[in-house]
């Protein structure tokens, strides 16, 4: 692994700013892959985001958070990390990494990287060291391995199942068993080992040094795990991560006591990263993936954590003002406990894009996904970018997933043989995959790969792809980059105190105020509704002759003479 002893030449220092930068940012999250390809070998890389640097500073986004760029054998997307502290030779190098840091902090803009703390990769140095070391040794105590069952153990230590499917153990040459909790290739690790611990501080430094701004904290609330014998069934094991998914669980184990996820334990963990996050000026910041509770992401988020968590539920919301609005207050509540802000997440790496996902009836399950009608794709569109600009007002972190200031919907159409994603399935001939969100962006409206590269991209895109190219949005004042680009440049003229007053508007209507008058208004109905006093400012969909709001659709009002 480099050495993190030094600065790296050319280090990209941090511009001394507010340490509180991060809580009303607009962070747009980049995977590496996907985004763009600069030497055309049909993948994604950090000399290809290099090149839409100037893009970004237009879009208006705060910050930029990059997906796993490490080396990886991308069993799971590069979330199986083969060397925490270096590039994939397949997306660049430190120094293009370098590079892009100090391009994007002379925009303004901050850099957040995936961290992978819960499991590493299977070609890990570590973990080939476990391999070669045998039962017993103190390599091998860095993972969880066990014994298995049965005179011969051959079977498993417990009958626990991966979360991507299949058993949660796998069998070694010389008969022991390692704990995986996602794919094979994804040994967890042993947090209750020191040097474990300090080997993942020594790689917060490392990219700290290199002018990282903070952490996007992958399954952070695993790590910590009670194996002691006897190891419980998977039967007491799975309600408890039934969460992952989005659903209601009773839980058998007390709160902070599963043996496997969000153990209270794994908060001292944080406590010694924020030790190194206070070490920096501005200080280090991270958010937390923690699938959990809602209330029990307080801890994550607090000034002694990592600072910020996660708010997901608005990825399973429907589209209905008064769920909205219940959502929205308990995460407002819930940022107030914390002492941290809210964050706002409609799209991400993992779930349907939701210009689709909102196209959806009511109750559809949103990860199988028929064709859908033009008509069905357009009010899908609508809702999509009246949702976001409902987030880009509330008060807290709005988390932007790339293409979809492009309007892009999920792509459905991808045959299988082309499939990245182990979790990818047939479900009654409907695919079931992470790779639609996943296909690379269209930068421009023709070309082999629409603008991504010179070159076939990994993940095949739809013919009609090119015409959302941001090559042509760019000029169109009509296009959902333009509203995006209007929209995040207003948001931060128009930033406030953490604040909103609710309106009462009646009916399908969702309406709040910021302090210095803001007012968003959204129309989760289909008539046309009557706005109260206030100057547009913007508006998703352009408003009727009458001056009513659309349905589907939200308005920025300036409500007060304090904005200019």
């Amino acid at each position: 692994m480099p050495d993190t002893s030094e600065f790296p030449p050319g280090h990209a220092r941090r511009r001394t700013t507010g340490p509180d930068w991060w809580r009303q940012a607009a962070v747009y999250q980049i995977y590496p892959r996907s985004f763009a390809d600069a030497n055309g070998d049909g993948v994604g890389d950090l000399r290809g985001a290099l090149s839409r640097v100037e893009y970004l500073g237009t879009l208006g986004v705060d910050a930029v958070w990059l997906s796993p760029f490490y080396p990886s054998q991308l069993n799971d997307g590069g979330y199986d990390v083969d060397d925490y502290r270096d590039i994939d030779p397949v997306i660049g190098t430190l120094d293009d990494f370098d590079a892009l840091v100090e391009a994007l902090h002379e925009r303004g803009i901050k850099v957040i990287v995936d961290i992978v703390p819960n499991h590493s990769s299977d070609r890990h140095e570590w973990f080939q060291e476990a391999l070669e070391a045998g039962r017993g040794s103190d390599a091998r105590d860095r993972y969880i391995f066990r014994e298995g069952r049965g005179e011969g153990g051959e079977l498993p230590p417990t009958d626990w199942l991966a979360l991507f499917g299949g058993p949660a153990w796998t069998r070694v040459d010389d008969g022991q068993w390692y704990l995986h909790l996602f794919t094979s290739h994804q040994p967890d690790w042993n947090w209750d080992r020191e040097d474990v611990r300090e080997d993942f501080l020594r790689t917060l430094r490392f990219w700290g040094d290199r002018g990282v701004d903070g952490f996007r904290v992958d399954v952070a609330m695993g790590m910590a795990k009670d194996l002691s014998e006897p190891l419980p069934p998977w039967s007491q094991i799975a309600p408890g991560l039934a969460i992952l998914k989005g659903s209601i669980f009773d839980d058998p184990f007390a709160e902070g006591a599963h043996p496997l996820f969000d153990r209270d334990e794994v908060h001292d963990i944080y406590a010694g990263w924020r030790e190194v996050f206070d070490r920096y000026d501005p200080p280090l910041f991270g958010v937390a993936e923690a699938w959990v509770r809602p209330h029990r992401r307080v801890r994550y988020a607090s000034p002694e954590g990592l600072g910020q968590a996660f708010n997901f539920d608005l990825l399973t919301a429907p589209w209905n003002a008064k769920a909205v609005r219940s959502i929205v207050q308990h995460n407002l509540d819930l940022a107030a406990q914390s002492g941290s802000s809210s964050t706002w997440v409609f799209s991400n790496h993992d779930v349907v894009r939701h210009a689709t996902r909102l196209a959806l009836p009511e109750g559809a399950d949103p990860r199988r996904i028929p064709p859908l009608e033009s008509a069905a794709v357009a009010l899908g569109l609508q809702r999509a970018t009246a949702a976001t600009m409902l987030s880009f007002a509330l008060p807290g972190s709005a988390y932007l997933y790339q293409g979809e200031e492009l309007g892009l919907p999920e792509v459905t159409e991808l045959p299988a043989e082309h499939w990245q994603d182990p979790m990818a399935r047939l479900d009654d001939g409907i695919a079931i995959t992470r790779d639609g969100c996943r296909v690379p962006l269209p930068w421009t409206s023709d070309g082999p790969s629409f603008g991504f590269g010179d070159h076939a991209p990994h993940l095949p895109q739809p013919e009609w792809f090119g015409s959302l190219s941001a090559h042509d949005q760019s000029t169109d004042a009509a296009s959902t980059l333009s509203l995006y680009r209007s929209a995040l440049q207003l948001r931060r003229q128009l930033q406030c105190e953490e604040t909103a007053v609710w309106l009462d508007l009646g009916g399908d209507v969702l309406a709040f105020s910021r302090a210095n008058g803001w007012t968003s208004i959204t129309n989760f109905g289909t008539p046309p509704v009557a706005l109260p006093p206030g100057r547009v400012l913007l508006s998703s969909l352009p408003l009727t002759p009458e001056g009513l709001l659309p349905g589907n659709s939200t308005v920025w009002l300036d409500a007060s003479t304090t904005i200019r």
